[in-house]
């Protein structure tokens, strides 16, 4: 309601009538001159995408190494996935800000990407390794016989199998990086490059607190998520069900 009201009547309680509908809000959300949700908006389909696509190719390899395969250091690399799951980003702010520095990665889509999708994977390897593990092994064993490798066998058996555990992961992941703010604010400083979720402060304005900009900032952020987990919600559900139920 904030949102489709003039800030005039907002001052008065969002609740009290009169009511008089509008999309100005929406308009000066979308067109702001220092914090423009359209530049943030495309900033964050970019990184959220990308910090997607790429983190979940690479787990999908590590679960079905360590899902499947049996070598030495097995044991002690799921014990360093386990602790990298228990640790706050916090304690990694100022590496990782150095390290980006070091790299040229600072200020950067990239960098922000390469830094989501590294924070990303652990806890996808131990998501989708539970998965592969309920998958029947006699599917892989019959394409082995019939002369398939590895590589083959997973691409062509065990990824399609792997389908709604990686819709699963895709939906929080995405999620995981399209809210993230604390992240984004240490790599990212140029306007131009800033996400979504570090424009929305921006709306507040110098002197006062334009509510109307903020609710129709916050809308705007919030619809995208809810539209993936929307069109994808029937595969995340099976993704849970079938990493739970072996």
């Amino acid at each position: 309601m904030t949102a489709l009201r003039p800030s005039q009547e907002v001052l008065y309680g969002w609740w009290k009538p009169p009511f008089h509908f509008s999309l100005k809000n929406f308009v000066g959300a979308w067109t702001h001159p220092t914090a423009s949700l359209s530049v943030g908006l495309r900033n964050s389909v970019q990184v959220a995408i990308g910090a997607t696509l790429l983190p979940t190719f690479v787990a999908s390899l590590m679960a079905y190494g360590l899902g499947r395969l049996r070598f030495r250091g097995r044991g002690p690399l799921l014990m360093l996935i386990g602790l990298l799951l228990a640790l706050p980003q916090q304690m990694i702010a100022w590496p990782l800000f150095r390290q980006m520095k070091a790299l040229g990665l600072l200020n950067s889509l990239t960098g922000l990407v390469l830094a989501h999708s590294a924070w990303g994977i652990p806890w996808m390897v131990f998501f989708l390794r539970g998965y592969i593990e309920t998958l029947p092994v006699e599917l892989e064993e019959a394409a082995r016989i019939d002369g398939a490798g590895r590589w083959k066998t997973f691409m062509y058996v065990v990824f399609p199998l792997m389908l709604p555990a990686l819709a699963s992961v895709m939906v929080l992941q995405f999620t995981w990086v399209w809210n993230d703010f604390f992240m984004a604010l240490i790599l990212v400083f140029d306007p131009n490059k800033m996400v979504i979720t570090q424009q929305i402060p921006l709306l507040r304005g110098q002197y006062h607190v334009d509510w109307g900009l903020l609710s129709a900032g916050t809308l705007v952020a919030m619809s995208v998520p809810l539209l993936v987990f929307i069109f994808l919600q029937r595969y995340f559900v099976r993704g849970l069900i079938g990493g739970a139920v072996k």
